[in-house]
């Protein structure tokens, strides 16, 4: 299970290996939202995104004998870069699944941190099967981006130094791909806070999170369209969806015109940098889709990890 102390036995063994964020605020954003919010900047993670909490966690868990075996990921870019990475730190090999249209910059920045890459076709192969047979074939363990109780105590870290430093808060929202950063985060808030909202946020086209959650059952599908390349999961994860269940008040959607829109504004207004998946929980206050009475609002900005060539267009948009 996901405990409270399975997070902060994450904390412990990764602090000395992971930034600790800065939480910020824009009195812009609170004016053209009517929120007093207060934004956890991932986005100034070490390899740009959350997910290092999580594979840090994950690789510092294993034996000296799993070391030695090496390690297999299967990602579009935030989870890989993280693995490579602390993979690296862990003196273990590491070999990454990533799909033929991964974002080139997370690609390279993959490589940079030294591990082996092989890819295959989001539309034709099933991401997790393809990285099972490498890990089966090379005898390799598995580090899974998210259905992982270490993994998402790691990410649990995020909510806990959110919570610490802004106790008070009435809802909190995390973008929502597999579910991971919710689950954990949402788990040590509720921990710390019993009557804080928890919201995870989702692209309007990938909307499976939110769909099961409605038909209160994992629903499956087609590899989604959408400019959050970060999020295109197909299916909630079997570990996450149970606390989604239990802990989301509701899932929220936004479209990609509305994701494009907030990171304009994080851009020129508040001169962050956010990837477009990273913008999605922000996008969901900034367009007005949480409840009226909610004031003190917490948004994880998930990541920083965004495709030159994409920002360019945004910027030119």
């Amino acid at each position: 299970m996901l405990t409270f102390d399975l997070i902060t036995e994450a904390r412990h063994r990764i602090t000395s290996r992971i930034h600790r964020t800065p939480v910020m605020t824009s009195r812009q954003f609170n004016e053209a939202t009517g929120k007093e919010v207060f934004f956890k900047c991932e986005n100034f993670q070490r390899a740009g995104a959350f997910k290092i909490r999580g594979a840090t966690n994950k690789i510092l868990s294993l034996t000296p004998e799993e070391k030695q075996q090496g390690i297999v990921a299967f990602s579009s870019g935030n989870h890989a870069q993280a693995v490579a990475l602390a993979g690296r730190e862990a003196g273990v090999r590491v070999l990454v699944a990533m799909p033929e249209d991964a974002p080139a910059a997370k690609v390279a920045a993959t490589r940079g941190y030294g591990a082996e890459i092989v890819f295959y076709d989001r539309h034709k192969q099933d991401r997790e099967a393809f990285a099972l047979d490498l890990a089966e074939r090379e005898r390799l363990i598995m580090v899974p981006p998210y259905d992982d109780y270490l993994i998402l105590a790691g990410q649990g870290t995020c909510g806990l130094e959110l919570l610490e430093e802004v106790p008070d808060l009435d809802c909190v929202l995390t973008p929502c791909s597999g579910g991971g950063l919710f689950a954990g985060v949402a788990s040590a808030a509720k921990s710390l806070n019993q009557k804080i909202r928890c919201f995870p946020v989702e692209p309007e086209t990938g909307d499976d999170t939110r769909q099961s959650f409605l038909k209160g059952e994992r629903v499956s599908i087609p590899p989604p369209s959408t400019i959050a390349d970060g999020l295109r999961v197909q299916i909630p994860g079997k570990l996450t969806f149970p606390i989604t269940q239990k802990l989301a008040e509701d899932v929220l959607t936004v479209t990609d015109d509305e994701i494009i829109a907030t990171l304009r504004f994080l851009l020129f207004r508040m001169k962050i940098l956010v990837e477009t998946s990273g913008a999605t929980a922000a996008a969901a206050v900034m367009f007005h889709k949480l409840p009226a009475d909610v004031k003190r609002v917490g948004v994880v900005l998930s990541g920083g990890n965004i495709d030159p060539d994409l920002l360019q267009s945004i910027i030119n948009s």
